[in-house]
């Protein structure tokens, strides 16, 4: 058998990366006067960056972070599942899953078409902003993106 039958290379965000889309939704909160929690994973779900904007709630750390996770695992941002959710029998179960959470706010991160990673955003002052927060985390002068 070919070693790929065995072994497959995955992009996955960086550090580096991860620091300048935190500044990019940092900046994008600004713009709305708007201290937020985000969190960044990479493509396996493990947590690159935590980051607490002055004076939010401790439970924002917490809520980013699952929204992060939630969007690289459904592939979707966490305001359209939370949206299908509502109106689809059969995904409206999916809050029983302990790391999913569906509120508003959490995106994936592609990659030339593939999954690298998500972004999490908590108390941008509802769930509008939250998303359109989130969707600011993207690098796309070299392709990293918060659409496919």
């Amino acid at each position: 058998m070919p070693v790929d039958y065995y072994v497959k290379a995955v992009n996955n965000l960086t550090l580096e990366a991860s620091l300048e889309l935190a500044n990019r939704v940092a900046k994008a909160a600004s713009l709305l006067d708007k201290k937020v929690s985000l969190a960044i994973i990479d493509a396996s779900g493990s947590t690159i960056l935590i980051i607490r904007g002055d004076g939010v709630g401790p439970h924002n750390t917490e809520a980013a972070r699952r929204k992060a996770y939630t969007a690289l695992s459904t592939k979707t941002s966490t305001l359209l599942l939370l949206r299908s959710a509502e109106v689809n029998i059969d995904t409206k179960n999916l809050n029983t899953l302990p790391e999913l959470l569906l509120l508003s706010g959490g995106v994936p991160i592609w990659f030339k078409g593939e999954i690298i990673g998500g972004v999490g955003v908590a108390g941008g002052g509802g769930p509008e902003n939250d998303d359109l927060i989130a969707k600011s985390a993207s690098i796309p002068e070299i392709g990293i993106t918060t659409t496919k």
